[in-house]
C-alpha cells in the first residue's frame, strides 16, 4: 500500500480534528471531578499523540492550535482559549522533543505532555489571577498530568500499530 497523499492527509488531519472535537464534548458530558478546577482527563490528546506518530512534528502541532482554538470556541470561551493554547502548545513542544530523542516510548512522551499542559495552564493562572498562591497547585497538576498522560500514552501505543497498518506506514519509532 503506498504512502497517503497530500489530499489524504489533509483528509486525515480533518479527521483527527474531528476526533479531537468529539473526545473534547465526550469529555465536558463526563462527571469527573477531582475536587480542584481545571483538571480533565485530556480525552482529545490523543488525537494529538496519534497526529504526532502519523503525520510528524509540523501536523501535530497544527492539530493542537486548531484543536485548542475551536474546542474553545465550540465549547468555552475567551479564557478558556487562553488556557488551553498555552497548556497544549507548550505540551506538544514537550512532547515533539521528546519523541525527536528517540529515547522515550509513546507512553511517556504523552504523559510528559500531560504535565507539560498543566504547567503551561499554571503559568497562565498566575499571570491572570496576578498571585503565585496558585502555585500550591502544582503537585495535585503533575500527579494528574502524569496519569491522564500515561492513560492516554498507553491508548495510543495500542492504537498505533492499527492505524500505521491503515495507512500503509511503517513502524514508527
Amino acid at each position: 500500500m503506498q504512502s497517503p497523499t497530500k489530499f489524504n492527509e489533509t483528509a486525515y488531519m480533518g479527521l483527527l480534528l474531528a476526533f479531537a472535537l468529539i473526545l473534547s464534548y465526550v469529555e465536558l458530558l463526563i462527571p469527573f471531578q477531582m475536587g480542584m478546577p481545571g483538571i480533565k482527563l485530556g480525552l482529545a490528546n490523543l488525537a494529538v499523540v496519534l497526529c504526532l506518530y502519523l503525520f510528524g512534528w509540523q501536523r501535530a502541532l497544527l492539530l493542537t492550535v486548531a484543536k485548542a482554538i475551536f474546542s474553545g470556541l465550540l465549547f468555552g470561551n475567551l479564557f478558556m482559549i487562553l488556557y488551553s493554547l498555552a497548556g497544549a502548545v507548550i505540551s506538544a513542544l514537550v512532547m515533539i522533543f521528546l519523541k525527536k530523542s528517540n529515547w522515550f516510548h509513546v507512553p511517556v512522551i504523552s504523559a510528559a505532555g500531560g504535565v507539560a499542559h498543566n504547567m503551561g495552564q499554571l503559568v497562565v493562572a498566575v499571570k491572570v489571577v496576578e498571585t503565585y498562591s496558585v502555585l500550591y497547585y502544582m503537585p495535585v497538576l503533575i500527579a494528574a498530568g502524569l496519569v491522564t498522560g500515561l492513560v492516554i500514552g498507553i491508548t495510543a501505543a495500542l492504537v498505533l500499530p492499527y492505524l500505521q497498518n491503515i495507512l500503509g506506514k511503517g513502524k514508527s519509532k
